[in-house]
């Protein structure tokens, strides 16, 4: 069953769903660019990969080795390390590394040597990408920077209301957030530095078909966002997973646009 919404669902923004469609959506981003991009030029999806530490609490364990023998386990042998038991535990504290990725699209060109150059970056932001602190945000506008000085497009998607402004544009021109939008593009073009260009809309209007740049000799190609998420929704879980329920919208609407929400609903 097709979306309830006319453009972006707004139950898709909660954190236990917008992951899911985060990630279909490079992949039909990739799908639908692989048609229209001329020769030599393709689409791939890359990751960017970064280690996570994160802190779990663990109960006092209170395994002891005496003599060579694990009373817990049982069995001999030679002890390693003598535990000593004392009237005060200690709680322990495992702080595991682990490998976080998030993906993006990039368009390629081949080159005459055989070599590719990517041309175009195009990210969707996440939650993390908006939360200041996480390793996630410092570690994507640290990109986002390489990439602005490089000559390489960047083409930023940003379906979250919540979180802090992280586009090019937004920390560039802090007037755009005086401008009643939910949802908004924002490209830059290695070719015109000085320029961003923005597609905002409201959460009642379609996603917008966009210009995704190419070399400048080459022009740009079209890129329609509510067919990508048309395709997301069609071959996801979301019908199956969300309730619609107008109280539970995480981040929550105002006043006027739940009312929106709930005419919506009620069809």
């Amino acid at each position: 069953m097709p979306s309830p919404f006319p453009g972006m669902d707004p139950f898709l923004e909660h954190p236990n769903f917008f992951p899911d469609l985060h990630g279909a959506m490079h992949v039909y981003i990739r799908e639908s660019l692989q048609s229209s991009l001329p020769s030599p030029y393709f689409a791939v999806v890359n990751e960017r990969l970064w280690v996570e530490t994160s802190g779990r609490r663990f109960e006092p364990d209170t395994d002891v080795i005496y003599g060579g023998y694990d009373f817990e386990a049982g069995g001999g042998g030679t002890a390693m390390a003598v535990a000593v038991e004392t009237r005060t535990q200690p709680l322990v504290i495992e702080v595991p590394d682990e490998d976080q990725r998030q993906a993006f699209v990039e368009i390629r060109t081949k080159l005459e040597d055989g070599g590719e150059r990517v041309v175009t970056v195009i990210e969707i932001l996440s939650l993390s990408n908006k939360t200041a602190g996480e390793k996630s945000q410092e570690l994507y506008l640290t990109k986002q920077q390489e990439v602005l000085s490089s000559p390489i497009h960047l083409v930023e998607i940003d379906l979250l209301r919540a979180g802090r402004r992280t586009t090019a544009v937004e920390r560039e021109r802090p007037e755009l957030r005086t401008r009643p939008f939910d949802y908004h593009v924002s490209i830059s073009r290695f070719d015109h530095p000085t320029r961003f260009y923005v597609y905002p809309w409201s959460l009642p209007d379609p996603l917008p078909e966009i210009a995704i740049p190419l070399l400048p000799r080459d022009g740009e190609v079209a890129l329609d966002l509510q067919a990508v998420f048309t395709r997301c929704y069609d071959t996801g879980p979301y019908r199956r997973r969300i309730d619609y329920n107008s109280t539970k919208l995480v981040p929550p609407l105002d006043d006027k646009r739940l009312e929106w929400v709930k005419q919506v609903l009620a069809k």
